[in-house]
């Protein structure tokens, strides 16, 4: 049977300190052999990589710029009218994924206007969505790296997300119609949007390209208290034979080495 791999999201974990370059050196220390992160862009990538170099890491994801935060951006793949700035954004991830030699990028959708009509708007973010990813399905896979949607729950962590179900996104997925766009699963949001989590696994599972996970509500660690048996969903992703990463992108309820007792277990159980 498969041995899960795991690693840190670096942007929710060791967030007692304070730089990125320094979550990079505790998380190895910790038991991690790979971190994935949402931005690193206010980072110089030749500090990065020297980082990388010193702690043997892999970098396994990164995100593509949020675009203008302060203003209500949280991801330009689907925002009609902004595909060039999504193209300049691609083209930064491109360059911080091959300086650090990580081989997937979520491609962030964003958001449904403020005031608008979620309904009224789908069929035009939709297009351009898919327009976006093919564009972006043909750069990555010159390069080598898989590209990555992710749908975000509306009920809970963001209300105007575009793309918020796994059915949504395999609909996507499908019109994209390339080998090189993925599924990214966070059960977390999946959890919340859907439920039916062994079903939607099992059926989506030749389009996953990427896990992460979190416990539900709370989004604190898996063995914390919540909606979800972990041991259980594991075993599942063991069954199907997962060869990827699971990225750890939960809140810890305290400092995030005490919250690690859980992946530990399962590195002592599994060696």
């Amino acid at each position: 049977m498969v041995k899960l791999k795991f690693c840190a999201n670096i942007s929710w974990l060791f967030t007692e300190l304070p730089e990125f370059t320094q979550r990079l050196q505790a998380a190895p220390s910790a038991g991690f052999r790979a971190v994935e992160a949402a931005w690193l862009y206010d980072c110089d990538i030749a500090t990065l990589v020297e980082s990388k170099k010193q702690t043997g890491l892999e970098v396994v994801l990164l995100n593509t710029p949020p675009g203008d935060m302060k203003g209500g951006d949280l991801g330009l793949g689907a925002i009609p009218g902004r595909e060039q700035e999504f193209r300049k954004g691609l083209e930064l991830a491109v360059q911080y994924a091959k300086a650090l030699d990580c081989r997937r990028i979520h491609l962030m959708a964003g958001r449904v206007p403020v005031g608008a009509d979620r309904a009224a708007v789908a069929m035009e973010m939709e297009a351009t969505f898919v327009q976006n990813l093919k564009h972006a399905a043909g750069v990555l896979s010159k390069e080598g790296i898989l590209g990555l949607i992710e749908p975000i729950n509306t009920r809970i962590t963001d209300p105007l997300y575009f793309l918020n179900s796994p059915h949504q996104a395999a609909d996507i997925l499908q019109k994209v119609g390339h080998s090189s766009i993925k599924l990214q699963m966070d059960v977390y949001h999946w959890q919340i949007m859907d439920g039916n989590l062994t079903q939607n696994i099992r059926r989506y599972f030749p389009l996953i390209g990427h896990v992460q996970i979190a416990q539900v509500p709370s989004r604190h660690e898996p063995d914390s208290a919540g909606e979800l048996n972990f041991p259980y969903l594991l075993s599942l992703l063991e069954e199907l034979d997962y060869q990827g990463y699971i990225g750890c992108e939960y809140k810890p309820k305290g400092s995030t080495v005490d919250g690690l007792k859980w992946v530990q277990e399962y590195w002592s159980k599994h060696q």
